[in-house]
């Protein structure tokens, strides 16, 4: 096992790392930006170590610095968490050849599943379901509207690189499709430095369903049953549970198996997701692989038990998974709502701030994922999110009463977030009977936000 690993990240991921390898008794170097410097991950580190500015590119972002300081340090491998470096197979290649382990799958994994469009070849070739849609590159808007004739519309134009809903647009008919391509490319250009393109069936209106997937440096691959995420603002999730109430034992297992054989075509290893949408008609279709920890994985560990974060570690290091498919057994129902520093009456609007007071929920079945503290300064300058709240009971309906508790008891002043919001959704008739998919918070939204403010922001 590792005696000493090299944080690249920040907020709670890094603290739920950091205390992870406290349990595993292995230290940890955090790299941090001069804004961090107060944070609780830089204050539990063994070794905090300030890498730059605030400017991601010059600290977070930075790969010939944080690989340095890793050497310096001692370190023998490199986790990056979700975001910034974590799915950058140049980042993971630099690790490679320094002699660092990178805690996560190989750089050729990375970019082979990163190319949306290579992972949805590889994916045809091994059997597993894919939206119809373009089988190579499309190389301008000509070529988009000769494809998007022939799997009619409406069609989604993406990003054959990164994610996170950036390039991407919609196109409902002809006349929309040149328009749609050229903005999305520009986006994706400006975004990620890449506008490869392809062009897809556009499935209206979807469930958002994605499986937990382990796989050992041995050959040995698992699934953790799946997430709901379903609930999203502008592709952005807010609320994820497990397990989906729209999936029969029968399609589970469809899809399960489905989720393997994706992860076994791409060879892969380390903890990571296979992401499918699911019609009404129990159809699924694969979209992408994310070659890291999720954002909700601590969904899937209140359901199943298993460490993601030590499972990773472990497979890193060389082991092999300490669970078979056999021993997976999933209990109960989990649910969690991420908590941001946003205004939804302003289109969600970042609302950076300090923290006045902070209290945070607890109890039975109740677990909060967070970095803030009373006094905190959220920055202006990353992610906006301030804690994720997840809950764990018998069934949903106790696990939907229980997460309003939560919220209920979840005090923050200073900054205005989405609490109020989410604690509306949890009342909401179609959200309780498990009736939603990707377009509920945009059918809804209206009604949402009047609820919110005739309930006023503090519920």
């Amino acid at each position: 096992m590792f005696k000493r690993i090299l944080i690249a990240n920040r907020g709670e991921i890094a603290l739920r790392i950091l205390r992870c390898c406290r349990e595993m008794e292995i230290e940890t170097v955090l790299v941090y930006s001069t804004p961090d410097k107060d944070s609780l991950p830089v204050q539990l580190a063994t070794y905090p170590i300030c890498i730059g500015p605030a400017n991601a590119a010059k600290s977070y972002l930075n790969k010939d610095i944080i690989v340095d300081i890793a050497l310096k340090t001692e370190c023998e491998a490199v986790h990056p968490g979700y975001g910034f470096l974590s799915e950058n197979a140049d980042f993971a290649r630099k690790c490679e050849e320094n002699g660092l382990v990178f805690i996560g799958p190989s750089a050729e994994i990375i970019e082979n599943m990163g190319d949306k469009q290579s992972a949805r070849k590889l994916m045809m070739e091994h059997k597993v379901p894919v939206v119809p849609g373009s089988r190579d590159l499309v190389k301008d808007s000509k070529e988009a509207k000769r494809i998007a004739d022939e799997i009619g519309y409406p069609v989604l134009i993406k990003a054959s690189a990164g994610g996170g809903g950036r390039g991407m647009r919609k196109a409902f008919s002809r006349e929309e499709i040149e328009n749609a391509f050229n903005t999305a490319k520009a986006e994706a250009e400006s975004a990620f430095g890449n506008g490869d393109m392809y062009i897809e069936k556009l499935i209206l209106k979807p469930h958002h369903i994605e499986f937990q997937i382990l796989g050992d440096k041995f050959g040995n691959i698992i699934h953790i049953g799946e997430r709901d995420c379903s609930i999203q603002r502008r592709n952005q999730k807010m609320i994820e549970e497990s397990p989906s109430k729209v999936l029969s034992e029968k399609l589970r297992k469809k899809m399960g198996d489905a989720a393997v054989r994706a992860a076994k075509a791409a060879g892969y290893y380390s903890a990571g997701t296979i992401e499918f949408v699911l019609d009404d008609n129990e159809n699924f279709y694969f979209i992408e692989m994310n070659t890291r920890i999720q954002v909700e994985h601590p969904v899937t560990e209140m359901v199943s038990g298993i460490d993601l974060l030590k499972e990773q570690i472990r497979i890193a290091a060389g082991l092999k998974l300490s669970v078979k498919q056999e021993d997976v057994v999933l209990k109960g129902h989990a649910i969690e709502c991420r908590i941001n520093a946003e205004n939804p009456r302003e289109g969600f609007k970042p609302s950076p701030g300090k923290i006045g007071f902070l209290h945070l929920p607890a109890g039975n079945g109740v677990r909060v994922e967070t970095a803030a503290y009373s006094g905190y300064e959220i920055s202006p300058f990353y992610d906006s999110m301030v804690a994720k709240i997840i809950v764990h009971a018998p069934n949903r309906l106790e696990a939907i009463r229980k997460m309003r508790c939560a919220i209920e008891e979840f005090i923050i002043e200073g900054v205005i977030t989405n609490e109020a919001f989410q604690y509306i959704i949890m009342y909401h008739p179609e959200y309780i009977m498990g009736k939603y998919n990707t377009g509920f918070l945009e059918e809804h939204m209206e009604e949402l936000l009047e609820w919110n403010i005739e309930n006023g922001e503090n519920k």
